[in-house]
């Protein structure tokens, strides 16, 4: 029958493919929508496992903390505002309708206070293009556009940690262990170089599938490997006639 493919194992669920819980710090969101212009103290920048940004821990009002990913330039003791009306400087959170146009801003919500879920990543930063009668216009780090809502908080300035991924692993433990800490698996071997009852494409003289790669989705777990349904593959006209062109 042979052995089980990874997509199988996965499917059926197990603590190696769950993200660790262990040495998480908090949720990372804004404060709940108020009327109110809140003031807040940077006390701490910590790290959080599995968080490739840093977390600013912002401290409002006596007994009150929140968790922020930092923006760039952020240091412990400073101030940042947060709602309506605040000034316009890094790591301050502002609705997108009172931001002006062409600024650079990070961890946008999506709807009003659902706490922040778009461009979190370190380094990552987004540009409202324009204010619009239906919201404002963001460009995305990936150069898509997308209307957001005028109501949506967003932090001024660009993600810290820019870079980090830029060094590289010199060895296999560093990176066994920053995977582990994603739940994710380390390392993974290609279906092409397993053998023939191991994996739908193994097996062979060579390594190659043998098979088409593209797989209907409605294949059972035990060959649902490959592009699945894809409605086109290959190359496409537009690239090939490129290429022509270049010869």
């Amino acid at each position: 029958m042979g052995k089980r493919i990874l997509t199988q194992h996965r499917g059926h669920g197990g603590p190696q493919y769950r993200a660790p819980q262990k040495g998480k710090v908090a949720p990372a969101r804004y404060p709940d929508v108020s009327e109110v212009l809140l003031t807040g103290q940077v006390v701490n920048i910590v790290h959080e496992r599995g968080r490739g940004a840093p977390l600013a821990k912002v401290k409002i009002g006596e007994n009150r903390f929140i968790y922020l990913p930092a923006v760039t330039g952020l240091t412990v003791g400073a101030s940042i505002k947060i709602g309506k009306g605040a000034e316009l400087k890094d790591g301050n959170i502002l609705p997108l309708a009172d931001i002006p146009e062409g600024s650079t801003i990070c961890n946008i919500e999506m709807n009003q206070g659902d706490g922040g879920k778009l461009v979190k990543a370190p380094g990552g930063s987004a540009i409202l293009f324009s204010h619009t009668a239906s919201g404002a216009l963001v460009r995305f780090p990936s150069g898509k556009s997308a209307i957001i809502k005028g109501n949506s908080r967003a932090s001024l300035g660009r993600v810290a940690g820019w870079g980090r991924s830029e060094k590289p692993f010199m060895r296999a433990g560093p990176k066994h262990h920053l995977m582990k800490a994603r739940g994710q698996i380390y390392p993974r071997v290609r279906g092409i170089a397993m053998a023939a009852v191991h994996h739908p494409f193994g097996g062979g003289r060579h390594q190659h599938p043998g098979k088409s790669t593209t797989t209907s989705r409605n294949a059972p777990p035990g060959r649902k490997v490959g592009l699945l349904a894809a409605k086109k593959t290959g190359i496409g006209r537009s690239a090939r006639a490129k290429i022509e062109v270049k010869r």
